[in-house]
């Protein structure tokens, strides 16, 4: 995980080198814990998921402190369960650990728990896709012999396949899901590297 990605003006993440986003689903609420300077240690906001090869971003509508966004990478994600309570909106939760820096003991790093509840329309092409491409990220993991529990570079899942997946998604009437059969193009070509250089780089 990663607290405050790096965003373009229209508040989309800036992709990685070989990142393909499958879909964007506005309208949820996003609740994740331990994060430093929160309030309590926990944040709740309402805004933007970003859903890619490579990992789930949330973009908050607008910043709660200092607190502007989450980056989720899917081989780091575990737990996940989709949530029907009777009486409460339709919601994912799970855990992700956090990308530690190559200089930094993991100890002082901390597991998050996270929720996206979906309060605005229905969630039936957001949540298939969601755990199909979890579910092949970890597949292809596997082949290339990365481990989860060894904290393998989150960059690896960018060798999954989606474009197959995207063309045959079901897509739900009442969800507000939009799935990206292009790729959005922000006026800019930059592309990020790796998970803790923060410049960014242009891309041939």
């Amino acid at each position: 995980m990663a607290v405050n990605p790096q965003l373009f003006p229209n508040g989309m993440p800036v992709p990685f080198v070989n990142e393909m986003f499958v879909l964007a689903r506005d309208g949820v609420e996003f609740e994740v814990d331990k994060i430093p300077g929160a309030h309590g240690g926990s944040v709740k906001a309402k805004g933007t998921i970003y859903l890619s090869n490579i990992r789930m971003v949330f973009v908050a509508n607008k910043p709660l402190g200092n607190f502007t966004g989450f980056d989720m990478p899917l081989l780091y994600v575990h737990g996940e369960k989709f949530n029907q309570p009777i009486f409460f909106c339709n919601n994912i939760s799970g855990l992700v650990e956090p990308v530690v820096p190559d200089d930094q003991h993991r100890a002082i790093y901390s597991t998050h728990s996270f929720k996206i509840l979906f309060k605005e329309g229905g969630c039936g092409t957001f949540v298939p896709l969601f755990f199909n491409l979890i579910q092949s990220v970890r597949q292809y993991s596997q082949q290339y012999g990365s481990r989860v529990e060894n904290h393998s570079d989150p960059l690896q899942a960018a060798q999954t396949p989606v474009d197959e997946m995207m063309r045959h998604a079901y897509v739900d009437p009442n969800d507000p899901t939009r799935i990206f059969l292009q790729q959005p193009t922000p006026e800019s070509q930059l592309r990020r590297r790796t998970y803790h250089s923060q410049p960014v780089e242009r891309s041939i």
